[in-house]
C-alpha cells in the first residue's frame, strides 16, 4: 500500500477538523443519550433514589401493560388515517398552486403559514374551533346541516377524529415539497403526451406520479414519523391524563417519565417506539424499489447506461 502524500494527509486532517463540531455534537447529544437511555431501561429508577438493575423486567412489564397497547393502537389509527389524507390533500393543493393563477404567491403563503406557527398557539386556536358551545365548526354544522355538532374533545368517540381533522392544518410543508417536485417535471413530457392523445388522468398517472415518486416517498417517511411523534397538541388540548382514545404513545411515555417518575420504564417505552418506527421505515424503504422512479434508472433499480 502506497504511503499517503503530504498533501493528501493534510486534506484528510482538514476534513476531520471540519466535521469535528458535528461529530462532537453527535457523540454528546445523540449517541451518548441513546446509549444512556438503553442502560436506564435496564434499571428501576425514580430520579430520587439510586438506579437498581432489573434486567429486561421493564420490557416484560411493558408487554403486559394495557396502556402501552392502547397508546400504540391510538397512535397507529391516527398515523395511518392522517397519512393518506395529508398526502392526497397536499398533492391536490400543490397541483392547483402549480398553475398560472392570480395571487399565486399569496395562496402559497397562506397554505404554508400554519407550519411556522407555534404548536401551542395552533392548539389553542383549534380548541376554540372544536368548542361545542361557541366553536366555529359546530356553528357551521348547525348552519348547513341543522344538527347539533358533537362535543369533539369532550367526547370519547370524536376526540381522535378531531385530532385527525386538526392534522390537516399542517399540510403546507408537504405541499411545498410536492410543488418543488412538480416544477421539476419537464414540460416536454406533457406536450408529447397531449400530442399522443393522453387525457388529464392519463398524464397524471403516467407522468406526474412517476416523476414525483421520490418526493412522495420522502413525504410518506416524514409524515409517518411526525404522526407517531405527536405530543404537544395532545398535551395542550387533552390534558396530561387524556381520554382513552387520545392516549398517544409519546403522551404515555411522558407521563411515565415525568408524572409517575418511572424513568427506567419510560426508557423501555422509548426503545420500543424506536423499534416500531424502524420497522415501518424499513418496510417503506424495502417497497420503494417497486414504485419509486429515479431519473437515470430502469426497472429493477439498475443504472441506465
Amino acid at each position: 500500500m502506497k504511503k499517503l502524500s503530504v498533501m493528501r494527509r493534510k486534506e484528510i486532517v482538514a476534513g476531520f477538523l471540519f466535521i469535528m463540531p458535528w461529530l462532537l455534537g453527535f457523540l454528546a447529544f445523540t449517541l451518548g443519550p441513546l446509549i444512556a437511555s438503553f442502560i436506564i431501561s435496564l434499571h428501576k429508577w425514580d430520579l430520587l433514589n439510586a438506579p437498581r438493575f432489573i434486567g429486561l423486567q421493564n420490557y416484560r412489564v411493558m408487554l403486559r401493560d394495557p396502556n402501552f397497547w392502547n397508546s400504540l393502537r391510538v397512535t397507529a389509527i391516527y398515523s395511518f388515517s392522517r397519512l393518506p389524507l395529508t398526502l392526497t390533500l397536499s398533492l391536490s393543493i400543490a397541483i392547483l398552486l402549480n398553475q398560472k393563477i392570480r395571487c399565486l404567491g399569496l395562496f402559497r403563503t397562506v397554505y404554508y403559514l400554519p407550519t411556522v406557527l407555534p404548536l401551542v398557539a395552533s392548539s389553542m386556536l383549534w380548541m376554540w374551533i372544536f368548542n361545542p358551545q361557541y366553536g366555529i365548526l359546530n356553528y357551521l354544522i348547525w348552519k348547513y346541516f341543522k344538527v347539533q355538532g358533537p362535543a369533539w374533545l369532550g367526547d370519547e368517540r370524536f376526540i381522535l377524529p378531531a385530532f385527525i381533522l386538526m392534522s390537516l392544518w399542517w399540510i403546507g410543508s408537504n405541499m411545498l415539497v410536492y410543488l418543488g417536485g412538480l416544477q421539476g417535471i419537464p414540460t416536454e413530457l406533457y406536450e408529447a403526451a397531449e400530442i399522443d392523445g393522453a387525457g388529464m388522468f392519463a398524464r397524471f398517472r403516467h407522468i406526474t406520479l412517476p416523476m414525483i415518486s421520490p418526493v412522495l416517498f420522502y413525504n410518506i417517511i416524514t409524515t409517518l414519523i411526525n404522526s407517531f411523534e405527536t405530543f404537544t397538541q395532545v398535551y395542550v388540548m387533552a390534558g396530561d391524563i387524556p381520554r382513552r382514545n387520545a392516549q398517544f404513545y409519546i403522551m404515555n411515555l411522558y407521563n411515565n417519565a415525568f408524572r409517575f417518575y418511572k424513568m427506567g420504564y419510560a426508557s423501555a417505552l422509548a426503545w420500543a417506539f424506536f423499534l416500531v418506527l424502524m420497522v415501518f421505515t424499513l418496510l417503506i424503504f424495502k417497497s420503494s424499489s417497486a414504485w419509486v422512479y429515479y431519473e437515470g434508472t430502469v426497472k429493477g433499480g439498475e443504472k441506465n447506461g
